[in-house]
């Protein structure tokens, strides 16, 4: 079972940058694809990344597409970032990171993603 936690949450201004961190412990991400959700009150689970696959590129929301980049720690297979990029106050959520199985690669449902990590809060102010 991999463990996860996520850094790097906070308060920016709309515009801003932020830089989530996931650290996995136990197994680590090489075998597993780590994505990340999101989530606002009393909203459901939303998608927002997922690592790319053999030949297949990372999958992104339409919602962040563009603005958002998920990448590895290539000198460390237990890190794995989300970078978001022109803020904006609809950011302003938790945001978890989570695993899935390479067979469930392309999938963009929650219930797919077996571990998770507590969530970081990201809070974006105009």
């Amino acid at each position: 079972q991999v463990r996860l936690v996520e850094f790097g949450g906070g308060f920016v201004q709309a515009g801003d940058s932020v830089r989530l961190s996931c650290v996995a412990s136990g197994r680590i991400f090489s075998d597993s694809l780590p994505g990340w959700f999101r989530q606002a009150p009393g909203k459901e689970r939303e998608f927002v990344a997922v690592v790319g696959w053999r030949d297949a590129s990372p999958l992104y929301a339409d919602s962040v597409k563009g603005r958002f980049t998920i990448y590895r720690d290539d000198a460390n297979d237990t890190v794995v970032y989300l970078q978001m990029n022109n803020l904006n106050p609809e950011d302003t959520v938790l945001y978890y990171c989570a695993t899935t199985s390479f067979s469930q690669f392309g999938s963009r449902s929650s219930r797919d993603f077996a571990s998770w990590g507590q969530g970081t809060l990201v809070t974006v102010s105009t």
